[in-house]
This record gives structure tokens, sequence and C-alpha cells, in this order.
């Protein structure tokens, strides 16, 4: 009977309903930073939800409400374990001490005051919350102000908030404000790792070099569409123009969409994404048809490649605040990363497919089977983003000035996009007629030492020579 009694309980417990503990991970986390460098002094402005400080017993009053007059003795305790032990400022490459709280705050979830520098730090010398408000204790907000010493309020700055412990999915939106003036807005979700706030032009690149690489290797579409574009031509040298094409036509639209002059519509990324799976699965069926020419190829890979910048952009996009002052330089050593990408798939990929095609099968049936893998994997994409983008409404745009002004940039861009297709046109035609003129000129040097010889040796048979 005991026994069954414990059964029954245990029974109750899993399948009624029941309250979750106080001090569980929260799911969402939003935290709510300022950096900013002032004489030899860095200030750290931080908000966090108090209920993602586990493991501290906050003091209570009546049914669960927060204790204002006793919780002041217990928040820099908090504010240390759960937010100072996990930020590590860097200026230049040397780590900075601990900070000094200077301040803490409990805040209702209606204040504002961290909607600017000057707000948050006027609150933070304001006079707190009255003792007499009641609040539960996980519905309010911690505010904390730290500060560094430093050495200059000149020097570049680097920050590792390492605050991914505090919930399930935690959202850091760090605004900087450097000593030259103005903000950088920063928002990553997670642990970042180390985030330079005023990154040097180098720094930048090798940033964005590193992304650009990892880009196109974890890029799945990219990747079958380079597929594409290699199997009928499997030396690197005839490669060099179809690549050549597909960069230059992808660099094109990712800078024109880092400056903001692409489209803003909610249905434009998922058209973009659905064009992605069209071009896939036409140069796939292109290939089982049999029918690809070396010019024909990098005129199509120049035309999605246009495409393909705009995917591009997309995931580039939430990386840009990483960029600092260094735009243009970011978004070219992005584009040399995604080349040197293809460039190992392409020293990987040709080795692997001509070995494929000598030993395994023939090479027309081979192109055909992967061409037609390729082509249904990407038929089934196109499918489920078409039918993403059809959920999306389509009105037309109302005629204004900056629409006007938006059409006129992107006819440029497109003149601009037209004039490099001729332009690589032109320049491969004439390496084309230039090969043609070194072999037939070699070819007529050949057969024509080949004459004199001729000749020279019957004069030489027929005695009239010396």
């Amino acid at each position: 009977m005991p026994r069954i009694f414990v059964a029954l309980l245990a029974s109750l417990y899993l399948f009624f309903p029941s309250s979750a503990a106080a001090h569980d991970i929260p799911n969402d986390v939003i935290v709510q930073a300022f950096v900013r460098s002032q004489g030899n002094r860095l200030h750290l402005l931080v908000r966090v939800p108090l209920k993602a400080m586990r493991d501290i017993n906050f003091p209570e009053r009546g049914p669960g409400y927060l204790d204002l007059r006793r919780v002041g003795d217990v928040l820099p305790g908090a504010a240390t374990l759960w937010i100072a032990d996990f930020i590590e400022v860097f200026e230049g490459d040397s780590r900075l001490s601990k900070p000094q709280i200077l301040a803490t705050r409990i805040s209702l979830p209606s204040d504002r005051s961290f909607a600017s520098y000057e707000d948050a730090l006027a609150h933070m010398a304001g006079p707190p919350l009255s003792n007499d408000t009641s609040v539960y204790w996980d519905q309010t907000m911690i505010d904390v102000l730290f500060e560094f010493p430093i050495q200059s309020e000149q020097s570049r700055f680097s920050i590792h908030p390492a605050l991914a412990r505090l919930g399930l999915r935690v959202v850091t939106v760090l605004r900087f404000l450097p000593a030259s003036g103005g903000v950088r807005a920063f928002e990553f979700i997670g642990d970042p790792g180390l985030v330079r706030l005023d990154p040097q032009w180098h720094q930048a690149a090798l940033r964005f070099v590193d992304l650009g690489f990892f880009h196109i290797l974890d890029g799945t579409d990219h990747l079958l569409f380079l597929l594409c574009l290699v199997i009928p031509f499997r030396r690197l040298g005839a490669l060099i123009p179809v690549v050549t094409a597909f960069t230059i036509a992808h660099s094109i639209t990712l800078i024109a969409s880092a400056y903001n002059l692409a489209p803003n519509f909610l249905w434009f990324p998922p058209l973009i994404e659905t064009l992605i799976a069209i071009s896939i699965v036409y140069m796939a069926l292109e290939n089982i048809a049999g029918d690809s020419t070396l010019q024909r190829r990098w005129m199509m890979a120049f035309g999605f490649g246009l495409v393909h910048g705009f995917g591009f952009s997309f995931a580039l996009r939430e990386s840009l605040q990483f960029a600092g002052a260094h735009l243009l330089t970011s978004l070219l050593s992005f584009n040399v990363g995604v080349e040197l990408g293809q460039l190992v798939v392409l020293i990987v990929l040709i080795p692997v497919l001509q070995l494929f095609f000598r030993y395994a099968v023939a090479e027309r049936m081979g192109t055909i089977i992967l061409s037609a893998l390729v082509a249904h994997t990407s038929w089934h994409w196109m499918l489920d983003r078409a039918r993403v983008l059809g959920q999306f409404r389509f009105e037309w745009p109302v005629l204004t000035a900056a629409l006007l002004a938006t059409a006129f940039r992107w006819l440029i861009v497109l003149l601009f996009s037209g004039g490099m297709l001729w332009f690589l046109q032109q320049t491969f035609q004439r390496c084309v007629e230039r090969g043609r003129m070194t072999f037939f000129g070699k070819f007529r040097i050949g057969v024509g030492s080949m004459a004199r010889s001729v000749l020279s040796g019957g004069y030489r048979e027929g005695g009239r020579g010396p």
C-alpha cells in the first residue's frame, strides 16, 4: 500500500501542471549596454533582467514582492557574479583590469531611460525606486554602471561579452560611443566572441575574409551551382572566365545591396532565394541537354551571379556591424574570402570528377547522373521557396521621389553590369582570337620549316647541293 500511494503521488506530479520554479533558466533575455570612453575612464552601462540572475536569494516582503529597502546590499554581488565576471574589455591588445561598480539600480520594465547613453547615465545618478513600490522580483531590471581605468580615450577598444549563460537565448544590444563622436550599434545572439568596437582596416579585412571563406563552404545552394558550372569544364584554365564572370557579377549586387540600393520589400529575399534555386535547376538541365559551350556558360554565370550576390548580401547583413568605418574594405574582403573558398572547392572537385569519370562511369553518363541529382534537389528547393514567396502580397509601390531615386540608382547599376558584361565578352573574344592566331602562326611556321627542310633535302639528293 505505501508503494502504491507513492506511485499515485508521482503520477499526479507528472501529469498535472505545476508552476515553474522561481529560479529556472529564462527562455529569452535581452541585454542592453553602452560603452563610452571619457578621459582616463571607460564606462560600461548594462541593463539585465533580474530573473536572469539565478541562485541568488533576493529579499522579499509580503506576498513575494521585492524588498527594495534591502535589495541594494545584494545587487553589487549579483552584478559581479553574473555580469562583470563574464565581460572582458581590451584597450588595444591589453586586457583591462576588473571594473569598479559605481552604481546599481532596480528599474521597472516600463522604464525607457536606456534609449540613450545620456538618459541612462542620468537615471543611474537619480533617485532609486520608492521602497513602497510593489513589484515581483522576476519582473524588474538591474542597471549597473561599471568603470574601467584606461590609458587614453582615443585608444581602440574591444569587448567580449560572454553573457550567453544568462538565458537559453540571449540577445545583446550594445552601443559604442567613441570619443570622436557618433554611435555604433551592435546586436548579436549568444556569445559573439571578441567584438572590436573600432577595428582597424586589416582587422576588419581578416574578419570578413574568414566570413566569406566559410560562408561559401557552408552554402549548399552555392556549392551545387558551382558544381554545375564545373562538370562540363574540368580544367582550371577553362573555368577561369566562368568563375571570373560569376565573381564580378555577385560583387556588383553585393556592394549595391550593402549600400542600401537593394529593394526593401518583404517579398524580395524569398524571391532571390527562389531565383537561386531556379538558377541551379537551369544549369543542371543545361548539363543534361549537353548544349553548354564555354562562351554561353560564362555569360550565364554572369547573369546568375547577379542573383547570387543578393543571396550573399542577406547572409552578410548582420555581420556588417563589425566592419566599423571600413565598409568597402569589408565587402571586398568578404569577396576575397568567397573566391578563396571557391578556389578550394575547385581544387578538390576537379580531380574528384576526373577520377569519377575515368574509373567509375563514362563522362556523358556521369554528367547526366550528377546533374540529375542536383536538378532533383534544387527542384524541391524551388517549389518550397516558391510556396513561401506565394504567401507575400505584391503591391505596386507608390510613385515618390525616393522611389524614382532608387530606380535611377538601379539603372546605373544595370548599365554598369551591362558594361562589365560587354567588356568581359570583348576580352574573351580577343583571348580566343589571339589563341587561334598563335596556334595558326605556330602551325604556319612549323609547316614552313618542314617544307624548307624537305626542299633542302631534295635539293641535296638531286646532286645539286654543295
